[in-house]
């Protein structure tokens, strides 16, 4: 089952719910240090997949993350991957978010804040609506 799970998330995820997996098992664990978690990374998702825009929804039980790729002068994007998370891992999730681009700011020097720039339009298939 969980090679299917696989194969729909970016690496970066992959690796951010893992380790969270990791920390989790150690813990309840009591840190004994013969803990081991085997992860099978394949090359199609070793690979990754490319996205310049996230579309993120919500239920009470659970966050989806589209990761969609849109291409200059193409009028339609493609979603290249979905996350279905738990509320507590997308927390965990902003979380591993946050520390790394701390990091990464510590490391390269802090990122221009650019304001949000305009979305595009979006049709996802359905009729459009008039007021």
């Amino acid at each position: 089952m969980l090679k299917g799970i696989v194969k729909a998330i970016p690496f970066f995820l992959l690796c951010f719910l893992f380790r969270v997996n990791i920390v989790y098992i150690r813990t309840m664990e009591n840190n004994k240090k013969d803990n081991q978690v085997n992860i099978e990374l394949t090359d199609e998702v070793a690979n990754g997949v490319y996205t310049n825009l996230a579309i993120i929804t919500h239920s009470p039980s659970e966050f989806v993350c589209d990761f969609i790729q849109l291409m200059p002068g193409v009028p339609q994007g493609k979603v290249r991957s979905r996350v279905i998370m738990t509320p507590q891992n997308a927390k965990r999730l902003l979380s591993a978010l946050k520390d790394n681009l701390e990091k990464y700011e510590t490391t390269f020097g802090p990122l221009k804040d650019e304001g949000n720039p305009p979305m595009p339009p979006m049709n996802f298939g359905t009729p459009t609506t008039q007021a």
